[in-house]
């Protein structure tokens, strides 16, 4: 029998015969490479140094000197990222910020929202976050996704522009965010364009040339917040119906959110929450379009295929490359002696494919089962508060293009996003 991975290599056009030592997850230029090759460094990293150093990247194009650490550990088998994940008191979240290289303590302060904070910290704002999406509230928000999703295939259907990105992975996610908090239809494109430069990597499609990534970066987290502070002000007087009311008014034992914490986690759903789900339904199309019996499974059985095959894309999309835990303490990990202020990247990507714990991963079966994939985090306290919202919203596009456009298929080559924390697909042509 053909191993999975050699026909799902040869099937992408590619098969590269990798050593450790060419093996730079630091470099973009890796990130520039096709999705195959990218794979089977990872099934090299997997088999022989499942845990291995690397220096910190330098940042293209910037003239801002960020201060240069000591690198960091790939975490590329399964086993590990879960144990750096159930252990939250050694693995820590806040320390440098979501970024390979430590970031000045005051970037890292702008942008502490959930994602980069620990105890008792993290705990209090998951607290009064989780509040917020209660009963009532999710209720509304899975209405409005039935809705979205519906006008956004009618808009697409009427006047598409042949990319799939920009008529349907990235405003259906983008819009249900938007809505949730309150953001006026007129700030859509603002909020949409400040997500892809945050997430780009400094992608040139995103940060142009001439331009200073980190400097963008900046900006666009500046506007975003400046979008939410202005919104939750004025929703502490004058609440309505939406989830920023609910979090600028909810007191947990005398404890509320800031204005820089709401701003924060804003920022965190407009890129993170948004990003995940426009990841995996692009992907989605992308893999699909590839293994057509997969899609005429879903077409004959959609219903008893939602949740397994929703499972699957986000498994088989892997938006979220890889997030940073930094030690607090020395550790020892699968033979491995980590010290205090180690650096580990959780390499999620990498987890998903691991083949001992995913039977043939290089396959794409939209019946997986079980499918206990990374594609939200792994378990722990930091597992992704939106993982059903993404669920969701998912299982809906996809119930929905499968039963009005059964023929919808990509047309032509992907265009990848250059980036090494989002898997991200810039342009995908297509046709209904």
């Amino acid at each position: 029998m053909t191993d999975p991975y050699i026909h799902y290599a040869v099937s992408q056009g590619v098969l590269m015969n990798w050593t450790l030592e060419d093996i730079d997850l630091s470099d973009m230029a890796f990130w520039r490479r096709p999705w195959a090759e990218r794979e089977e460094a990872f099934k090299l990293l997997r088999r022989d140094a499942p845990i291995r150093h690397y220096e910190e990247p330098l940042i293209e194009r910037s003239s801002i000197e960020l201060p240069r650490g000591t690198g960091y550990y790939a975490l590329t088998k399964y086993r590990d990222v879960a144990e750096a994940s159930r252990n939250p008191g050694v693995f820590l979240s806040g320390p440098g910020a979501v970024s390979q290289m430590d970031l000045p303590p005051e970037m890292v302060e702008y942008f502490s929202g959930m994602i980069s904070t620990d105890d008792p910290k993290h705990a209090r704002l998951r607290r009064i976050v989780s509040n917020a999406f209660n009963p009532r509230n999710v209720r509304s928000i899975e209405e409005s996704i039935e809705k979205t999703a519906a006008e956004v295939v009618d808009r697409a259907m009427k006047s598409g522009t042949g990319d799939f990105i920009t008529d349907i992975a990235a405003p259906f996610p983008l819009e249900i965010i938007c809505q949730m908090m309150g953001v006026p239809p007129s700030e859509y494109e603002t909020v949409l364009n400040c997500s892809n430069v945050i997430l780009s990597s400094g992608d040139p499609d995103f940060v142009k040339e001439g331009t200073d990534p980190i400097v963008a970066f900046l900006e666009a987290g500046a506007t975003l917040t400046g979008i939410m502070e202005e919104i939750g002000k004025h929703r502490i007087d004058n609440p309505i119906d939406d989830i920023t009311s609910a979090l600028v008014n909810a007191e947990i034992e005398s404890e509320k959110l800031t204005h820089q914490e709401l701003a924060s986690f804003f920022v965190l759903l407009v890129t993170a929450g948004n990003e995940t789900t426009r990841t995996a339904i692009a992907h989605g199309l992308r893999a699909l379009s590839e293994h057509p019996d997969q899609k005429a499974r879903l077409v004959a059985d959609y219903e008893g295929l939602a949740k397994t095959s929703t499972d699957e894309i986000v498994r088989w999309a892997s938006p979220v490359i890889w997030m940073r835990r930094t030690l607090a303490t020395d550790y020892t990990l699968s033979g491995k002696d980590l010290k205090a202020g180690d650096k580990v990247l959780l390499y999620y990507s990498s987890a998903n494919r691991d083949e001992d714990v995913f039977v043939d991963p290089y396959t794409f079966d939209v019946g997986r089962t079980p499918n206990d994939h990374y594609g939200f985090g792994a378990p722990g306290p930091h597992f992704c508060l939106g993982a059903h919202l993404a669920r969701r919203e998912i299982t809906v596009m996809w119930r929905d293009l499968i039963a009005r456009t059964p023929n919808i298929q990509m047309t032509g080559a992907p265009s990848q996003l250059e980036s090494t924390f989002v898997n991200g697909i810039k342009k995908l042509p297509y046709s209904f």
